[in-house]
């Protein structure tokens, strides 16, 4: 499997459920054949998250199915999108993959943090989050 790694100064601490944990490294490692770069980069991200209990999440984590609205530093561009698995994404209607770098560059975050992160065509973003709504709010 290809390795995936940023600088730590690069990267703010992150925070999931055991089980959201579980689950999203059971669906890297699934797909890790026909999505090396991705999975690894989740996986990488999976393997420094602290891990919490449901309900002691810091308020505004991103999560799965949460929106998540965020600046593009480098280019001032603002997005909302909501992070989904797989066979939930639909671009054009704002909802990412989190088999996708920027899904899993934003997984486990909360609201005023931000990271450099790479984006599909390998290029560095600096990205920041300005809030997070839960799933089934909003």
């Amino acid at each position: 499997m290809e390795q995936y790694t940023l600088p730590a100064n690069n990267r703010p601490a992150i925070h999931l459920t055991a089980g959201e944990c579980d689950a999203l490294s059971e669906l890297a490692l699934s797909a890790e054949h026909r999505d090396p770069h991705s999975s690894a980069m989740l996986l990488a991200e999976l393997y420094r998250a602290e891990l919490c209990e449901p309900g002691e999440l810091p308020e505004q984590t991103v999560a799965m199915n949460s929106r998540i609205d965020f600046i593009d530093e480098g280019t001032g561009a603002r997005r909302t999108v909501q992070l989904v698995y797989p066979r939930d994404a639909d671009i054009a209607a704002g909802r990412v993959s989190i088999l996708t770098p920027i899904g899993a560059g934003l997984i486990g975050m909360t609201a005023g943090s931000s990271i450099r992160w790479p984006d599909r065509d390998g290029h560095d973003r600096l990205l920041r989050i300005v809030s997070v709504t839960p799933p089934g709010e909003g």
